[in-house]
């Protein structure tokens, strides 16, 4: 019971000086009114009654206001999590999400030599389990799980911190994979300081397991090329990195074919687009953006604004559009089961000839 006591202490202190402060710098500015407007407006469909009122009382009070702004945070992505987001995957559209988005996307997002490394560290973490049972003696069924146990129970001891490890990823990843929010690998980023780690640990155990030195050699050479593969990696994808995917899909250039929104596109090439309308000499350009930022205020008058849910024939022909390609994607894929809102509503862009890329997430074409 102490140490129960000793942990919820150690949160509250955590909270009042790591998230008051930093919270107290984001709503430093911002009128509490409009904060207790934005809350009610936000947490209207919240399941969660008492967080919700608590959340909504506390948003203009000034000592609470930071903490009122935290846990609006937390409500709104537990609330998307279990309500769902219309997002593209793979062809597809749904609001219901799918229980193999994570996995595929961090397949696809993460470093191809990094999930080589991967496959050897798993053999090196198998290697422990391999010596043991090889070491395990003809006994009785009893007397086998007996020795079993033993076995278990003193490589917790000896190895807590990674088996702690191992079950947040097993309990992360199977939140993920069960919600709805199918809309960024950030969603599952937490999970990859320790994937890291343990890969790390398993790559070290699985040198250690090679008995002839030419081999070890060999291996460590080989890890060694893996680590030069992902910082040239790295550094051939700067500054794009949001927009990154692996070889395994032909690289960034052919990712938005698979997976959009914040894996690819989070509105970060508007001012790219601004300057190729500069520098083109384009007078005016029709734009369906995504992104927070605020389109007139970069492309000025020239700026035309466009929903991509309207029909090719309201489109004054004889101009530009530029299409960013969470958007573009979201009118191409194909409506997934139970999906009954409209689909395909882009595909007559495939008609037209795209003149230019900006970064890698705004498509720009001319309609004539």
């Amino acid at each position: 019971l102490k140490y129960v006591v000793l942990a919820f202490l150690i949160a509250i202190i955590g909270a009042i000086f790591v998230i008051w402060p930093v919270y107290q710098f984001h709503t430093l500015n911002y009128p509490p009114e409009r904060q207790l407007y934005d809350s009610s407006v936000t947490l209207q469909s919240n399941g969660m009654p008492f967080l919700k009122d608590f959340c909504i009382w506390s948003a203009d009070k000034p000592l609470v206001r930071p903490f009122s702004q935290y846990l609006l945070g937390l409500l709104m992505a537990t609330q998307r999590t279990v309500g769902g987001n219309t997002v593209y995957f793979m062809g597809m559209i749904s609001a219901a999400g799918w229980w193999y988005y994570f996995p595929v996307v961090y397949l696809l997002k993460e470093p191809l030599s990094f999930l080589i490394m991967l496959l050897f560290a798993k053999l090196g973490m198998g290697s422990l389990v391999g010596k043991a049972l090889l070491r395990r003696e003809k006994l009785s069924c009893r007397a086998s799980c007996l020795k079993m146990f033993k076995w278990l129970k003193e490589w917790l001891s000896a190895h807590f911190t990674e088996f702690s490890m191992i079950v947040f990823l097993i309990i992360y990843w199977l939140t993920s994979m069960l919600g709805n929010l199918n809309i960024g690998v950030r969603h599952i980023l937490p999970v990859f300081p320790f994937i890291y780690i343990l890969v790390c640990l398993g790559i070290k155990k699985w040198i250690e397991s090679i008995e002839k030195p030419a081999l070890k050699k060999m291996a460590i050479s080989f890890i060694s090329l893996l680590m030069g593969f992902y910082i040239l990696s790295s550094l051939n994808t700067f500054p794009h990195y949001l927009s990154y995917y692996n070889e395994i899909v032909g690289g960034t250039e052919n990712g938005y074919q698979y997976v959009v929104d914040s894996n690819y596109d989070w509105g970060q090439d508007l001012k790219r687009l601004t300057k190729y309308v500069e520098e083109n000499n384009i007078e005016k350009i029709y734009v369906d953006y995504f992104g927070g930022s605020h389109v007139p205020y970069y492309l000025k008058d020239k700026y035309r604004p466009w929903q991509g849910t309207k029909p090719e024939t309201e489109f004054p022909k004889g101009n530009y559009l530029a299409v960013s390609a969470t958007l573009l994607q979201g009118g191409r894929g194909k409506a997934a089961p139970g999906f009954n809102e409209p689909t395909g509503y882009y595909d007559w862009l495939d008609n037209h000839q795209l003149v230019a890329r900006i970064g890698y997430s705004i498509f720009v074409y001319y309609i004539n």
